[in-house]
């Protein structure tokens, strides 16, 4: 198959879902506008589009330069990844079939606005072939008008491969100056919406229980000063390891060197992949009840679910498994176990290989009939 994509060039999620295909010997072609597009995997062909000076409204500033590059392409599918603004871009275009990936506030927040309503609606009704990572994100775009048979549920995915249990990488405990310590991860990004505040201030308490316990945080963002001060206030700097951003590729070894994952969001849509990548990596999981979480985590048998801003419920938990090895391998255990069945990589891109395949024997059959 041809398959162009539409979609953010400085995403993993984008990366992985291009890869894939381009390793299973589609022709791939890889389309994105601002940014980006620095680290193409090998076989993809790049566009990066411009916008049409003319156009003031962002999503038809685009739409001129995209026909041109589809124009040229010529994809048996045009695949768009979020609905606000590529989804619309594409809805602009009316190239078919189309198929179109919600993120989750892209039709969980942006369609609050009574401006980007009905471009949300546009865009989902002018789709073929709709998917998402969630059920409350497919319930929030059928209540938007879409077609509820038009909605497949496809993960993103975690290479449970790469994501595993493995040895401790010794030479980052060196580095960290971690070596036998109880170890607790966070990978979320120092944006409110993740709450690293509250991690904070759940370390205290944590270290009257477990004083050479470390925290090592992940991730850079806007309230990162914020949080520095916060621990510095608090007296826990010696106690914490902020790393910033992390490649992907990289992460596994931090993953593997620690005892307990922790994710304070405030608001999930579907799992998110750190959550994932922790859980196929069988480490226990403390993460907020938001979202779907109870859906991949069992309260109490694979991890534990805590309400949002809640640093003293979370800092109980965190002690919980600190002190018990055996339950922190159960934990680890089972959540592995969920994401294998229901969150691989490689099965949920084989879930949506399959799909394109019936949207293009769908159309075959429709010509076919309208011939004879």
């Amino acid at each position: 198959m041809r398959l162009c994509f539409l979609a953010p060039a400085d995403s993993i999620h984008s990366k992985k879902w291009t890869e894939y295909f381009a390793k299973q010997g589609h022709e791939v072609y890889w389309l994105s506008f601002g940014v980006g597009g620095d680290e193409i995997p090998e076989g993809i062909k790049f566009y990066l589009i411009k916008k049409f000076p003319l156009r003031p409204l962002r999503p038809f500033s685009y739409t001129v330069n995209l026909r041109k590059i589809l124009s040229k392409i010529k994809p048996d599918i045009f695949h768009v990844h979020q609905v606000w603004m590529a989804g619309i871009m594409g809805a602009l275009v009316n190239f078919h079939p189309l198929v179109l990936t919600a993120w989750g506030s892209d039709v969980l927040l942006i369609p609050k606005s009574k401006l980007k309503k009905p471009l949300v609606k546009f865009a989902l009704r002018r789709a073929d072939l709709i998917t998402c990572d969630a059920w409350h994100v497919q319930e929030a775009m059928i209540k938007l008008g879409a077609s509820s048979q038009k909605i497949k549920i496809v993960c993103f995915g975690i290479d449970t491969k790469k994501f595993s249990p493995d040895s401790e990488d010794e030479n980052l405990t060196r580095e960290l100056k971690i070596q036998n310590c109880p170890i607790v991860i966070s990978l979320r990004s120092f944006k409110s919406i993740y709450d690293i505040e509250t991690l904070i201030r759940a370390i205290p308490p944590v270290l009257k229980e477990f004083p050479r316990a470390k925290f090592i945080i992940v991730g850079e963002g806007p309230e990162e000063d914020k949080i520095k001060n916060l621990a510095k206030d608090l007296g826990i700097l010696d106690n914490t390891r902020f790393v910033g951003s992390v490649p992907n590729e990289e992460l596994p070894k931090y993953l593997r060197v620690s005892d307990v994952y922790v994710s304070t969001a405030l608001s999930d849509a579907g799992i998110a992949a750190s959550t994932a990548e922790a859980m196929a990596c069988c480490l226990p999981v403390v993460i907020t009840n938001t979202g779907e979480n109870e859906r991949w985590v069992k309260d109490r048998e694979s991890g534990f679910l805590i309400p949002v801003k809640k640093p003293e419920i979370l800092a109980e938990k965190i002690v919980y498994l600190l002190r018990d090895e055996n339950k922190r391998k159960k934990f680890g255990n089972l959540a592995r176990k969920k994401i294998i069945e229901e969150n691989d990589y490689y099965k949920e891109m084989a879930k949506m290989e399959n799909l394109y395949k019936e949207i293009l024997e769908k159309i075959h059959e429709r010509k076919t009939n309208f011939i004879f």
